[in-house]
């Protein structure tokens, strides 16, 4: 059985919430390399200021030496950025020490186990700036909605549907708080909670043809392991595509007409999800946005990763950049902090907005209702 383990952090970067350094990455990359003989494959990529690591093994999830190996070199990362004095050196990492795994140390992951076929080829998509639902949207869209995934009709084992594991994103007792949905028998149940990505997000998709698992998403929320704000949790996912799943296409095209998420400036406001490039070239520079995606496709043969595609470097998608930036920023030119522009005050990163509600309680005049005289 092979299982991707996809894990992500925050360790430092370039002038704010921009871009780790090149020796950062290096220094993930070289203990990854030098620790991880018994990994089958990996592969490194950055989206905005995360680093995400992706390894291929025989260990399952959740093992103790895959996690241990990613805290590791997100550690020699962290020694990196301190030395070169970058902004959040170590931001994501929140305990001392590692403890069986990285759930609930700050890092985001997501896996997939699962018997791989003769061609095992997969998309693996980062987001930087937004929230762990910021992925609900798309992948109701490629798993549930037959008018935008044509293979929901005409291919016959991605017609009989497929099983949702949702998760509670609020539940901070111990353990996690989930629920299965099948579709299409639940499609409007599972569009009720997705409707909420601050509160419910999606963990897993199974093929309800096979079982087999066909989709994963981080579903870590950092200020419930923090108690305080130290940064959106910016997801990760990977997707088996073909044959029993969605294609690439399938799963690409909600990204041409991108949802609104939670992230950008101080993570606090909407802003649309925009597809960037393999080169770097975008950073989150305009009110600490877009919320960035990026993906990447590969084939896993045998455990090992083919060469890297970066499907977003078409020239279609330049348009659908282009369309977006404008957008956004006559959102912003628009709303400013009022009505949409802001999330809702529960969702809020910081608390000065309460603060200044505490300050101005005094201040209210009460006074009675003047009596209305009878006819």
């Amino acid at each position: 059985m092979q299982t991707l383990s996809l894990i992500k952090a925050d360790i430092g970067s370039v002038a704010g919430h921009w871009r780790p350094t090149t020796e950062v990455v290096a220094a993930v990359t070289d203990t990854l390399e030098d620790q991880g003989g018994f990994l089958d494959d990996t592969f490194v990529f950055t989206v905005g200021d995360d680093i995400d690591v992706l390894m291929s093994h025989r260990e399952g999830e959740n093992a103790e030496p895959v996690h241990e190996l990613a805290w590791d070199a997100f550690l020699a990362g962290t020694d990196i950025a301190q030395e070169q004095g970058l902004y959040g050196a170590g931001q994501d990492l929140l305990e001392d020490s590692f403890a069986g795994n990285v759930k609930g140390l700050g890092p985001g992951v997501c896996e997939l186990h699962f018997e791989e076929r003769q061609a095992e080829p997969i998309l693996v998509l980062g987001a930087d700036k937004t929230e762990p639902g910021a992925f609900n949207q798309p992948f109701y869209t490629t798993y549930a909605d037959a008018r935008y995934t044509s293979g929901l009709l005409l291919k016959d084992t991605i017609h009989k549907g497929f099983t949702f594991e949702v998760m509670d994103l609020e539940h901070t007792d111990p353990g996690e708080r989930t629920i299965h949905l099948d579709v299409p028998e639940d499609i409007w149940r599972l569009a009720a909670l997705l409707m909420e990505p601050h509160r419910f997000g999606i963990k897993k998709i199974r093929s309800r043809a096979t079982g087999s698992q066909a989709a994963a998403i981080s579903t870590q929320k950092l200020r419930h392991v923090a108690g305080e704000y130290v940064g959106k949790d910016d997801p990760v996912a990977i997707v088996r595509t073909q044959s029993n799943f969605p294609s690439p296409g399938e799963v690409l095209q909600p990204y041409a007409t991108p949802p609104m998420v939670a992230g950008a400036m101080r993570g606090s406001h909407h802003a649309p999800l925009y597809p960037i490039t393999s080169d770097g070239g975008e950073i989150p520079s305009y009110f600490d946005g877009p919320a960035l995606v990026k993906a990447v496709g590969m084939i896993v043969n045998d455990g090992q990763f083919s060469e890297p595609v970066y499907p977003f470097d078409g020239s279609f998608w330049d348009a659908v950049r282009s369309d977006v930036s404008r957008e956004f920023r006559e959102f912003r030119e628009r709303q400013g902090v009022f009505g949409p522009g802001t999330l809702e005050a529960s969702e809020l990163e910081y608390g000065g907005w309460t603060d200044i509600l505490d300050d101005l309680e005094e201040r209210w005049e009460e006074r009675s209702s003047p009596e209305i005289p009878a006819e």
